[in-house]
């Protein structure tokens, strides 16, 4: 009833005094349903209340003048034709009410709307705004603000029907703000109605209020940093006068108030980029004018100070927190960098540090003094609210600054050392006693972190003698069952990053205690004190669930444990793993059964299990197998046992195959996701070296793993690509490979690994290229390792011509883009080209050009498919199809010509090596233009120089552009023996171009005894035996050369034979030249050793090893050398068929190549080659045989106890076709000797008695050899003549073919 009165005298005075009613109308405004009824009660009003001083001449009045009636109608206000105005109607009865002082109230009985009669009062008030009457008219419109502000504040749908007076209200506005002394109260009542408005509809209030000019603005384009923050340019506008002219002198500051909420809003309003640029100079007025000063101002009201310092630091805190989409991306400055740089340094950082710099002691004292009604508006909320938001605003500033060497004046202020205590840092630290408001201590303690992360300091020394007290108090709230668990988790966030920033600080927190033990060796215990005490009770299995220990709090415990592993504290690591029931507490997680990834409300357990897994596997990695915690090995058993690793395998496919599913909603727990994958993927990874330790041994799980992998990465990579599906992905794709490299028995086994494989390649070759191009590469490596593995069986053929389809358009697409790189690169000047070019490896990886590059790994996978499709054909009709050998070769001749693409060049020649194994590969190579592109650009490569600068010692494996010139002898090879005569032209052109270099390494054996010279003299050997299958027309084009390579052929068998004869001699050029140490340097192909050497310096017998193992590395070498050197020799020596047999055989088509001696041979080049040069070869041959049939001495190491017995079947047969081949040229160079009418018969005679002496006694050691065993000679594997063309057979009668041979020739000679 009281109300209804109060209510029904405000509306029998209104509109003649319209306060009373809208402030109460105002003040009943709580909820949707109150906005209806107000906004229905003054729509319909019934009765309108004015005064006159004097009775109208146009009433019409009964004889006791109480009622009226009008005669004519009436207009209320006295505005122009076309505004909203309202008519008392004629003949409207009004009810006159005296009043003492005579003058008429009359109440007319009139319905009409009040809304409509607020809009004429704002009219009104803008036509008699410059006029005395405006304070009059400010007084009746500024409850219409008010109420209006109430309502749509309350129901926002209204604010259509209240259009007519919002709209007014900017016009209003800027009147109001350009008057003499303006009404400030109005003014404020504006800006708050606008600042709703903002809430909903930034743009067109923004819009808006840019032609009030009532915001700061600028005068010019803002285009740099500088410029706008020197202030040039811009103006206050109509605010900034008024905050200065009228509101500091006064002390009130409710436009200001209303200002900052306002501009608070349009920036939360995300505007875009145009209008932020645009609230540039508000905000500038802002850090400017008013943070750094506004506590110096005059207040006339307690509290509003601290309100003023609230806004403003909710202001930066919303523009800190703006998402990229809302900020420009040009060289504009942004609201964002704009803040950034001013706190970091200008005064405005050093009033956010005096902020924070309040204490915890102000705080308390501010909240005593408030009365228990303040609520949470009271100045102590308000001043906490402030310093929580300097906190909040401050790490923000520090985490989005851009890094610079020098530290900004904000972190100055924030890490200098003051003295008596003055430190912000330990005022940090205090605000930890604070307990009225959880989240102020708990953002100290953030800012604290972020200070230990980034700021030179030591906060151990900062806090100084309050250390310990400090610590204490900290450990105390993390003991705390009831404390707030934020709190709780943000200690263990702080001591995280400290583990690794703060050495101080953490052992001041880890509190151990040193314990001396008998033996002399430190034992550390957990002081009362130490955090681990918490740490331990937090993982502790029997606490999980307990309202006192939640997950978060959980994850954050094992967080801190993973620190102290990863920085290796070994004093805690050591109390922590002999800590009972530890590995068991630690290892719970992994145990226990995840919900679906659909249904997963705690992402926070994905990372508990991530740090677990992560702890085991450091553990693992970092401690010796035998020196485990017997538990810890007992939780790696049960671990197995309970078949937790195929669990875990099959809910990490889920995970991925979830984020695949959901790519396009996305997953709100990626990071989580991604953490736990790769702590998985570690704990796998770490599995295929400590397999033992670990239980996974058994190949039924690995393979199960295995393929859980490879459907993880088909699920990531064959969906749409988005970002996170392409990270698990390329996380999943390296694991794959990993797994493929260490399990290839279980790979072996595995099922159709190809298919998939071919299926994520073709998605991978289809999506974004720079996204994928790391991805791509580890799918082209893994379908490398599985063609390498498994190969193609019947039903995987099929696959064939789509891969190849697919590899070839890439390596198509790369080749074009390496030549256009390249030609950038040249264009550019970058020259690669070096002083000594051929011991150089690439001087630098060009992006296109690495080893593990997209365009080299996909000719190796080429390479592969090549191999796998041993008939050609599917290459032939893929090459018909995509042009992808003119790329390759057009790329292939621009890196050799310029000696770029190492990588590549490698990569494409061991293709083609490939491709030119077949008929029809070695014809497309060919008819692509082999010559051309290699013959001539190959010069580019190599220097013919002298032989120490030639040639490398490098091992013959390593990329270098030596092996790119090997690379390229092996091809010529390969072509000319698989085309033959039509390739005959094109060999004898690329003889003669290098014919320098191939003398020059023919003779180089003799000085330089590096394997990667000797593989080279292997590979030109090589290439030389299928020319001289060609001797006529190599005679025929080139004579002076075929000259000149015989003899040097036969100085190098010289060379061969005295290297192989004189061991020692060959052991100490080895240590002279290759220095005391020998690098145990990988064996060539046939005879390779198996790498059992030590990582360490060998020492003792163990270096006596590694010499054996690098001087028969060399004899290997040597031994395939001569083998090849005689095989070719044979062919430039009169077949021996028919020098026995033809009688009328020409001799001067064959050169005398070794002269008539029979000395030993000699190191010394000026010692031609002799018949005792062929006869030492075989005696040497011989001998290591003998060596090698000889039984293992236990006090010496002999050549049977350094190699395999395949390896040693492999030498043995080498041994006996360098014997056959050597004999053959024996017989067949005497022969021509004695049927030669140039030599005496003197000669003759001493060549016949000594060749009949030697080759008896060899006959008589040949045949006791023969009669214990002996393996074939691979003499199939080489073009001989048609005498030789059949492998000889193993005979334990001595009836070896070229034994038969040898003794008929002695026969011949003893006659």
């Amino acid at each position: 009833m009281g109300m209804g009165m109060i209510l029904d005298s405000a509306v029998g005075m209104f509109p003649h005094k319209i306060a009373p009613l809208l402030q109460l109308l105002t003040a009943l405004l709580s909820n949707k349903t109150t906005v209806k009824k107000v906004y229905n009660f003054l729509d319909k009003m019934s009765l309108y209340t004015e005064i006159h001083k004097h009775k109208p001449n146009d009433i019409i009045a009964q004889d006791d003048e109480t009622l009226w009636r009008r005669r004519t109608p009436k207009l209320l206000y006295p505005l122009g034709s076309g505004q909203t105005n309202l008519w008392l109607p004629q003949g409207v009865r009004g009810q006159v009410l005296m009043r003492p002082e005579q003058d008429y109230v009359v109440r007319w009985d009139y319905s009409y709307s009040a809304w409509a009669l607020f809009t004429c009062e704002v009219e009104m008030l803008l036509h008699v705004v410059s006029t005395a009457d405006v304070l009059s008219h400010c007084t009746r419109v500024k409850p219409i603000l008010d109420l209006v502000h109430k309502i749509i504040s309350t129901d926002w749908s209204v604010s259509d029907c209240l259009l007519p007076l919002t709209s007014r209200i900017y016009m209003l506005l800027q009147r109001l703000t350009s008057v003499i002394s303006p009404p400030v109260d109005v003014i404020a009542s504006c800006v708050n109605c606008l600042s709703v408005l903002a809430a909903r509809l930034p743009g067109k209030v923004w819009s808006s209020l840019q032609h009030t000019g009532f915001l700061p603005f600028a005068s010019n384009a803002l285009t740099s940093m500088a410029q706008c923050v020197s202030a040039e340019g811009m103006k206050a506008g109509n605010y900034g006068n008024l905050l200065v002219q009228i509101e500091q002198p006064r002390g009130e500051y409710p436009v200001t108030i209303a200002f900052l909420r306002l501009i608070t809003t349009l920036v939360k309003g995300q505007l875009g980029s145009t209008q932020n640029s645009g609230l540039i100079p508000c905000v500038l007025l802002v850090l400017k004018e008013m943070l750094p000063t506004y506590h110096k101002w005059r207040y006339n009201t307690y509290g509003v100070r601290e309100r003023i310092g609230c806004l403003i630091l909710e202001l930066i805190h919303g523009i800190l927190n703006l998402s990229p989409e809302g900020e420009s991306q040009g060289s504009t400055p942004t609201l964002q960098s704009l803040c950034i740089y001013s706190l970091a340094n200008t005064e405005a950082g050093q009033a956010i540090v005096n902020i924070m710099g309040v204490g915890v002691d102000t705080i308390d004292v501010v909240l005593a003094a408030q009365p228990s009604s303040g609520g949470s508006e009271g100045p102590g909320q308000i001043l906490i609210q402030t310093v929580k938001l300097a906190f909040s605003v401050t790490n923000n500033v520090i985490r989005l600054k851009p890094p610079t060497d020098v530290a900004s004046p904000l972190e100055q202020a924030l890490t200098q050392h003051g003295g008596h205590g003055h430190n912000l840092v330990v005022v940090l630290a205090k605000y930890i006693y604070h307990k009225h408001d959880p989240a102020l201590p708990r953002l100290a303690i953030q800012l604290l972190k972020r200070l230990a992360t980034v700021a030179p300091m030591s906060v151990y020394a900062c806090l100084g003698s309050d250390a310990a007290a400090i610590r204490d108090a900290f450990l105390i709230r993390l003991q705390s069952k009831t404390e707030d668990m934020r709190i709780k988790v943000m200690i263990l966030e702080f001591l995280t990053v400290a583990v690794e920033t703060q050495p101080g600080l953490i052992e001041l927190f880890l509190n151990l205690e040193v314990k001396d033990s008998s033996e002399g060796s430190k034992e550390f215990l957990l002081g009362e004190w130490s955090c681990l005490h918490v740490v331990l009770d937090l993982i502790d299995s029997k606490q999980q669930g307990k309202y006192w220990c939640p997950p978060l709090l959980h994850r954050a415990a094992l967080a801190f444990l993973l620190a102290l592993w990863q920085d290796r504290r070994d004093s805690a690591i050591s109390v922590l793993r002999t800590k009972e029931r530890f590995w068991e507490n630690l290892s719970t997680p992994l145990f226990g059964s995840l919900p679906p990834p659909s249904d997963t409300a705690e992402p926070c357990v994905l990372e508990t299990c991530a740090f677990v897994m992560k702890i085991l596997g450091l553990e693992i990695y970092y401690v010796v197998s035998s020196s485990l915690e017997k538990t810890l090995k007992d939780s790696l058993q049960r671990f197995s046992n309970s078949r937790r690793y195929e669990y875990w395998s099959h809910y990490v496919k889920s995970l991925v195959c979830h984020v695949a599913e959901m790519e396009e909603e996305g997953v709100c727990y990626f990071a989580e996701t991604q953490m736990l994958i790769a702590a998985w993927r570690m704990l796998l990874i770490l599995s295929t070296t400590h397999s033992e330790v670990m239980h996974l041994t058994e190949d039924s799980t690995k393979l199960k793993l295995f393929m859980d992998v490879l459907d993880g990465a088909k699920a990531a990579l064959t969906t749409p690509t988005s970002v996170p599906c392409l990270r698990l992905g390329s996380m999943m794709a390296t694991l794959l490979l990993i797994l493929l490299k260490q399990w290839k028995s279980v790979v072996a086994a595995a099922p159709d690994v190809l298919c998939p494989l071919s299926l994520i390649l073709e998605s991978v070759l289809q999506a974004d290229q720079q996204m994928m191009e790391r991805t791509k590469a580890k799918i082209f490596s893994a379908l490398i390792s599985v063609l390498q593995i498994q190969g193609l069986n019947g039903g995987e053929i099929a696959l064939l011509p789509q891969l190849l389809l697919s590899v070839c358009e890439t390596v198509k697409d790369e080749s074009l883009a390496l030549i256009d790189n390249t030609r950038l690169l040249r264009q550019a000047g970058e020259s690669l080209d070096d002083e000594d070019s051929m011991e150089t490896d690439s001087p630098r990886s060009q992006q296109k050009d690495r080893r593990d590059g997209v365009c080299v790994l996909a000719l190796h996978l080429a390479k592969e498919l090549c191999r796998s499709n041993e008939d050609g054909e599917q290459w032939v009709s893929v090459m018909r199809k995509v042009p992808v050998l003119p790329s390759v070769l057009s790329a292939l001749e621009l890196s050799l010509r310029s000696k770029h693409n190492l990588y590549f060049t490698e990569a494409a020649l061991h293709l083609l090596l490939t491709l030119a194994r077949t008929p029809q590969g070695a014809a497309a190579v060919a008819g692509a233009g082999i010559t051309q592109t290699i013959c001539l650009p190959l010069l580019s490569v190599y220097e013919v120089s002298t032989v120490s600068q030639s040639f490398s010692r490098r091992s013959q494996d390593s990329a270098c552009w030596p092996g790119v010139y090997r690379l390229c002898m092996s091809l010529m090879e390969s072509l000319l023996k698989t085309l033959r005569y039509t390739f005959i032209n094109e060999a004898l052109d690329f003889v003669g171009v290098h014919q320098e270099r191939i003398l020059q390494c023919l003779n180089a054996v003799r000085t330089v005894q590096s394997l990667a010279c000797l593989d080279e003299a292997d590979h030109t050997v090589g290439f030389l035996l299928q020319l001289s299958n060609f001797c006529k027309e190599w005679q025929f084009h080139l004579p002076k050369l075929l000259s000149d390579i015989q003899t040097n052929l036969c100085y190098l068998c010289q060379t061969c034979t005295y290297l192989l004869h004189s061991k020692k001699m060959l052991h100490h050029y080895l240590q002279a030249k290759n220095g005391e140490a020998l690098p145990p340097g990988p064996l060539p192909r046939t005879s390779r050793l198996p790498p059992t050497l030590s990582k360490d310096a060998p020492s003792g017998g163990e270096r006596e090893e590694v010499e054996q193992k690098a001087l028969l590395a060399v004899q290997c070498s040597l031994l395939k050398i001569l083998s090849k050197t005689l095989a070719t020799l044979q062919h430039f020596t009169p077949d021996c068929c028919q020098i026995l047999l033809d009688q009328c055989m020409d001799l001067a088509e064959y050169r005398i190549l070794f002269v008539l001696s029979f000395t030993t041979p000699a190191f010394d080049p000026d010692v031609p080659p002799s018949f005792g040069t062929l006869l030492a070869t075989i005696n040497v041959a011989l001998s290591i045989l003998s060596e090698m049939d000889k039984k293992k001495e236990p006090a010496s190491l002999s050549i049977v106890s350094l190699v395999s017995s395949e390896e040693i079947q492999a030498l043995k047969s080498l041994l006996i076709f360098t014997m056959e081949n050597c004999f053959y040229v024996l017989i067949s160079q005497a022969v021509r000797c004695l049927k030669d009418s140039s030599i005496p018969p003197r000669d003759k005679q001493r060549l016949k008695q000594e060749l009949s002496s030697e080759l008896s006694t060899l006959l008589s050691s040949l045949s006791r050899h023969f009669r214990r065993g002996s393996p074939s000679s691979p003499a199939s594997g080489f073009p001989l003549s048609q005498t030789k063309a059949a492998t000889p057979k193993s005979s334990h009668e001595g009836q070896e073919p070229f034994i038969q041979l040898v003794q008929a020739f002695v026969r011949l000679v003893q006659r």
